[in-house]
């Protein structure tokens, strides 16, 4: 167990599960898959009237992206096995809006401008806002430099990739120390 164990006697509540899956197609573009599922530990009521009973969905929600090398959006698919009031559903058509985006540069921005407060469906814009992580992993051709002489979108973006750190040394030496210029009207890191 990666965390120390509990010393306080505790019972469980809620339950989510998250799995995203991706797939190299024949056509040379590939599909990241997400699921997500949301249970209770013991019955609780459902809004208006019954249960949800222990261990049955209350969320179980998919989404298929089809991205290329890039990480451009070509189409995008996204089902609701499980929700939990009637009008989720409607939050799916506005899913649509997200083909043409890149997962590479604005992913976040682009899920809260197309999916943003009413117009999706919070659970839907988690689960595809960590798709892009899914994608990276999977496709190769996502962590090359555009121009040669611009890093991976992903250098500087974490601990382990840090511009002065020993996996650019490593994998990227042409772009230890590098600065990466801040966007316009952005303030400085630590400032």
């Amino acid at each position: 167990m990666p965390l120390s164990a509990p010393t306080i006697d505790r019972q469980p509540r809620h339950i989510r599960s998250v799995r995203y899956q991706s797939f190299e197609r024949s056509d040379g573009l590939w599909d990241v898959e997400g699921e997500l599922i949301d249970t209770k530990a013991m019955d609780v009521p459902r809004l208006g009237s019954g249960i949800f009973r222990a261990g049955e969905p209350i969320h179980h929600m998919h989404i298929r992206v089809t991205v290329d090398t890039r990480l451009v959006v070509h189409a995008i698919e996204a089902a609701m096995d499980a929700h939990p009031i009637q009008g989720c559903p409607a939050a799916l058509d506005a899913m649509q809006r997200m083909v043409g985006c890149c997962m590479a540069q604005g992913w976040r921005k682009a899920i809260e401008a197309n999916l943003g407060k009413v117009a999706g469906c919070t659970h839907m814009r988690e689960l595809l806002m960590n798709m892009a992580t899914a994608a990276f992993q999977s496709i190769g051709a996502a962590f090359s430099t555009a121009g040669g002489d611009t890093p991976p979108l992903f250098l500087g973006e974490c601990q382990g990739w840090r511009f002065d750190g020993p996996a650019v040394a490593e994998h990227f030496p042409k772009f230890i120390g590098y600065l990466r210029p801040e966007p316009a009207g952005k303030p400085p890191h630590g400032a």
